[in-house]
């Protein structure tokens, strides 16, 4: 990796990208974040920040680096260093080229394009002079547990506000969904399958579960809306059971996945599944299932007038923008800031559906823009 020059967004993409952090828990073997850790670490004391590296878990650090006076008023910038899995792509994941504009590789919109524009903005808004103090935080492992995320704030980090630079085309997004997933055992009896008089097909009564879902999604969550998320949702993900074609199955797995939008609760998502079987237990008494509430993280959202979106609209204006505000669809770590009392909104360069995919590329002017933006963000933010 060549030498990232002061302030220089571009070139600390690209050597970002060029380094290896897919996330471990993902990807078996996988190295991490603790090279792109020290890294951006080096880079940032280079150019002037204090910087503190802690490990979120062993051999995966989290980089928070401080630029400006402390004891003052504050402001976050927060992005992730974990990339997802390279299987499938279509071009050289960890060699950032640039071809028509456009910043190739694994990362790049997802989301290390954000935290080189977030670091920029930073450095430019301390050297135009700022009244207060500006954290970054470039946290490990947001793309499973966000372990990282839950480090910082159980450390004592605050901010007054949050702006983490997850790929939203530089659209402001102060609201995103959140999920629960759930593992459902349908029970039945095993028997030859000539004994029908004996057997249970825990299979069918699955069927008639998944049609009760169905029911959920296109009848019931349509009434529920976001005015920026639009409707919840639900879907199968996944189903196994069964041992053979002359045998009545005693058991079918389905995996659940359930969108919630700012209102709703894991618990609440359960209940409705559990209500649905006991609709289906009053026609079918032998229908028997067992519900258990995986992996889930709450929505986000936070008041499209909030002080942080007013001056974020009022930055991108600044630099002749006019971005809209939209919810955003996928889960981040947005949430979890404003569980903690730290009012966190979505705004970056790149385009969210182009993360994970199989090419993955970020608009090179867009890292600037959204430099730029941050910068007058910052300036003002501290400022008032």
């Amino acid at each position: 990796m060549s030498a990232v020059d002061r302030g220089d967004a571009l070139a600390l993409t690209r050597a970002l990208v060029s380094i290896d952090s897919r996330n471990p828990l993902l990807v078996p073997g996988a190295p991490g974040e603790a090279e792109a850790a020290g890294f951006l670490a080096s880079v940032l004391r280079d150019w002037g920040f204090r910087v503190e590296q802690s490990e979120a878990a062993p051999n995966r650090p989290n980089v928070v680096a401080r630029i400006g006076a402390s004891g003052g008023k504050t402001l976050m910038f927060n992005g992730h260093l974990d990339v997802v899995g390279v299987e499938g792509m279509t071009h050289p994941p960890f060699d950032p080229l640039i071809k028509q504009g456009k910043l190739y590789g694994r990362g790049s919109t997802d989301m290390k394009a954000g935290i080189a524009a977030m670091c920029a903005a930073a450095l430019a808004a301390y050297d135009s002079g700022i009244a207060g103090e500006i954290v970054v935080a470039a946290v490990a492992d947001e793309e499973f547990e966000s372990l990282g995320t839950r480090a910082l704030i159980a450390s004592g980090v605050r901010a007054d506000a949050v702006v983490i630079t997850e790929p939203t085309r530089l659209a402001i997004c102060p609201a995103h969904r959140g999920f629960a997933w759930f593992d459902i055992h349908v029970m039945g009896r095993a028997a030859h399958g000539s004994r029908y008089d004996l057997g249970i097909d825990a299979i069918t009564h699955a069927g008639l579960l998944l049609s009760e879902l169905d029911r959920l999604e296109h009848e019931i969550l349509p009434k529920k809306s976001h005015p920026l998320l639009g409707r919840p949702s639900i879907h199968a993900s996944r189903i196994e059971g069964g041992t053979g074609y002359s045998t009545y199955p005693d058991h079918c797995k389905l995996g659940v996945e359930r969108r919630t939008i700012p209102g709703e609760t894991a618990l609440e998502a359960l209940s409705e599944i559990e209500l649905l079987c006991e609709g289906i237990r009053t026609r079918r008494q032998d229908f028997e299932a067992m519900i258990t509430l995986g992996a889930s993280q709450p929505p986000s959202d936070v008041q499209v007038d909030a002080p942080i979106v007013v001056a974020l609209e009022r930055a991108c204006l600044a630099e002749g923008r006019h971005a809209p505000i939209e919810g955003l669809s996928a889960w981040t770590d947005a949430a979890l800031f404003n569980q903690a009392g730290m009012p966190a909104v979505c705004f970056g360069p790149g385009d969210i559906s182009l993360a994970h995919s199989a090419e993955e590329f970020v608009e090179v002017r867009e890292i600037e823009q959204a430099a730029n933006i941050l910068k007058h963000l910052a300036i003002n933010w501290l400022s008032e």
